[in-house]
């Protein structure tokens, strides 16, 4: 009697998609420019095996950058402070810490072809920064001589630029450089950041003074 081939159940197919994409995201990290035949090969899988995932390079990149939005969304989500400049230096520091982890693939998602997907899909991420810059205003917390909007596009803009020029040489005077300059940019004078810091530095909550 023939022997009956088993196609893979949704579920496998599920876990071995995001086996790979675990997989391209270390070795990305490794070499932004890494190939289709390097990331296949990682994975123990041919070419031919990964085109059944993704149609191209490009294609798995994006998947990554949106795997990638997706913890960052949850860590968003999950930020839970007494006031908004301690809920802005736990997202800033939780994100930052996250970021450390995956910086080249982060890089590559502020690159400007793919902005627009990496926009969107962080829009929880957005959406909790504005909420907590509207809130950090409205209890006179952060600086009011500008808008809401434009207070979080600065934010945006020098997380932005400092995990561009990610220094890999210090990762954590880079992490503590972005916590600074956000503080910096939402009010607090740089004694008050310093005043923060120590908390942050050693994990626990940041000070809600």
């Amino acid at each position: 009697m023939p022997e009956i081939a088993v196609r893979p159940s949704r579920r496998d197919a599920v876990r071995n998609r995001d086996e790979l994409l675990s997989c391209a995201q270390r070795e990305i990290a490794r070499d932004p420019r890494a190939s289709l035949a390097t990331i296949a090969r990682a994975a123990g899988l041919t070419r031919r095996a990964l085109y059944g995932h993704f149609a191209d390079r490009d294609a798995l990149v994006r998947a990554v950058i949106e795997r990638g939005a997706e913890r960052f969304n949850a860590i968003a989500l999950g930020v839970s402070a007494s006031e908004p400049l301690a809920e802005l230096t736990e997202l800033t520091t939780r994100l930052w810490q996250e970021a450390s982890l995956v910086h080249a693939s982060a890089a590559i998602a502020l690159e400007e072809r793919y902005l627009t997907l990496t926009a969107a899909s962080l829009a929880p991420v957005r959406a909790r920064l504005a909420a907590i810059v509207e809130s950090g205003q409205r209890t006179g917390r952060m600086r009011r001589d500008i808008s809401a909007a434009t207070l979080t596009r600065l934010i945006e803009e020098t997380a932005r630029t400092l995990i561009v020029r990610w220094d890999e040489q210090d990762a954590e005077a880079t992490a503590q450089l972005a916590v600074r300059a956000v503080l910096s940019i939402a009010g607090l004078s740089w004694q008050d950041v310093d005043a923060r810091l120590p908390n942050v530095d050693k994990g626990e909550a940041p000070d809600a003074r």
